[in-house]
């Protein structure tokens, strides 16, 4: 059984930060891509940053510049440094892990975690 873990969400007021924090759990053999969607209300869930096992990262660019996605792989852990936040960041993030085998001859899975709110007021 594979969990995936998320906390660092909150309330916070325009041009402050927050860091959000997704962990794996479970039995794990190797993790592909890990990185972060968001949804607002009445809106498609949209990627925001990824990265790969090789640290290749990815941003839409809404939030290049003041978003950095990053990995530990060896607490399969991906992390979301969200500064300069803005109200239209508002949106209930969502951890997103892709290509997970949980052996090296499993066939490789996506998983996602429950989401947590991230609110900026104006």
């Amino acid at each position: 059984q594979v969990q995936l873990v998320e906390s660092g969400g909150g309330l916070v007021q325009a041009g402050g930060s927050l860091r959000l924090s997704c962990a794996a759990s479970g039995n794990i053999f190797s993790i592909n891509t890990m990185g972060w969607y968001r949804q607002a209300p009445g809106k498609q869930r949209e990627l925001v940053a990824a990265v790969t096992s090789g640290g290749t990262t990815s941003y839409t660019d809404s939030v290049k510049g003041r978003f950095t996605v990053s990995r530990d792989n060896a607490k399969k852990t991906v992390y979301l440094q969200m500064n300069s936040l803005k109200p239209e960041d508002t949106a209930v993030y969502y951890c997103n892990v892709q290509g997970l085998k949980r052996t090296a001859w499993d066939r490789p899975l996506n998983y996602w975690g429950q989401g947590t709110q991230v609110t900026v007021s104006s």
